[in-house]
């Protein structure tokens, strides 16, 4: 009859008194510890359409899912993002007027994060304008292109973010993360034409 792994785990591990059956063996095993490893998914739907039924989720499971990098966990009731797997820098296209690396603090650039669980949407560096017109318009949109559909908030999200005092009556303007993947910054006026506008820390949930 079958035992049990030393581990506590509920592995079963066929025993000397057992009848010769390799295949069945195997099957035990990889019963036993697949379902305990990291399992690996083409997506949330591939995983969902296999871990049904006798295989339904069991809490403490983990997976990947390659379509977006992701480390998930079934705490029971849910899966649950514990990492994102993708943290690198992109460049943001600048719009035309704009330029990078604003006040020396680098190119504007974004990453997809996962903090507590929930993906977010960071920033860092700043951009340059050079000139304005005399009464420039309330707004400006800073990419020139949207950004990708993954990492897009699900619903408008507002943020300041600092300027430079030079040429400007305030330090500080308003980032609207828009859900078509455009970032526009308002606050600009006749008096407010800040030579850099800042996006250091700048972080978001998606």
């Amino acid at each position: 009859m079958p035992t049990t792994d030393d581990y506590g785990q509920g592995i079963q591990i066929t025993s000397n008194t057992d009848a010769p059956d390799i295949p069945k063996t195997a099957l035990q095993l990889a019963a036993g510890l697949v379902p305990r490893s990291i399992m690996r998914f083409a997506s949330a739907s591939a995983r969902g359409a296999t871990l049904a039924g006798d295989l339904a989720p069991v809490e403490g499971m983990l997976t990947w899912l390659r379509d977006v990098d992701r480390l998930d966990l079934y705490d029971g009731s849910a899966w649950v993002t514990v990492s994102v797997g993708n943290r690198t820098w992109t460049t943001i296209n600048l719009a035309s007027g704009f330029t990078q690396n604003g006040n020396s603090n680098g190119t504007l650039q974004y990453r997809l994060l996962n903090i507590s669980g929930e993906d977010s949407l960071q920033f860092r560096g700043a951009v340059n304008r050079t000139s304005y017109p005399s009464s420039p318009p309330f707004s400006y949109v800073i990419n020139s292109t949207a950004l990708p559909s993954s990492v897009r908030p699900s619903t408008l999200r507002t943020v300041l973010i600092p300027c430079s005092d030079t040429n400007s009556d305030r330090i500080a303007l308003k980032l609207d993360v828009q859900t078509d993947g455009y970032l526009q910054v308002f606050g600009f006026a006749s008096s407010i034409k800040p030579p850099w506008i800042g996006f250091n820390g700048v972080t978001v949930s998606l």
